[in-house]
């Protein structure tokens, strides 16, 4: 599978102690440079400095060959990157947070999840504690509805019942 990610998901995942996620659930990501560019920016968050100045073996730097148009132009420099390195490499899945950015990417005909995908998807496969993730993003400057965040909640609360109630 060929996961490309924005900024966003990658530095919010760092900033929770999740980046180790990606790995589990995609085995490697591809960014463009625009996006090690911005992880690696003095504005970044000293963590996600720390960590992207020695990538993992899992995370892949890629140029993209493809020159941008008038739509693109309108999002910031990382998103533009993912977007078109997404579709240059025909990727299976972008990691993009940011709704315009999320739009875009759908309207192009790209499979987008971000970084609550990627909590739900491991919460499914029993990789993390749900609630204390959630609580860790809501700590950060994320952003997302109390009603996204409480709906994925009680998905998980719910199937952990169901599992309960099927064992007792």
């Amino acid at each position: 599978m060929i996961i490309i990610s924005n900024t966003s998901p990658i530095n919010y995942l760092i900033l929770i102690s999740h980046v180790n996620l990606l790995p589990q659930l995609f085995q490697q990501i591809i960014i463009p440079q625009a996006v090690y560019s911005e992880l690696s920016d003095a504005s970044a968050p000293s963590p996600v400095q720390a960590w992207i100045a020695t990538p993992p073996d899992w995370l892949k730097i890629q140029p993209v060959n493809q020159p941008s148009d008038a739509i693109l132009e309108l999002l910031d420099p990382g998103e533009r990157a993912a977007i078109l390195l997404a579709e240059e490499l025909k990727a299976d899945l972008l990691l993009l947070d940011e709704m315009k950015a999320r739009r875009t990417a759908t309207d192009r005909g790209l499979t987008i999840t971000g970084v609550l995908g990627i909590l739900d998807q491991a919460a499914t496969m029993n990789l993390i504690d749900l609630p204390a993730a959630v609580q860790a993003l809501q700590n950060t400057s994320f952003w997302a509805s109390e009603s996204l965040f409480q709906k994925l909640l009680d998905k998980h609360s719910s199937a952990a019942k169901t599992k309960r109630a099927q064992h007792d």
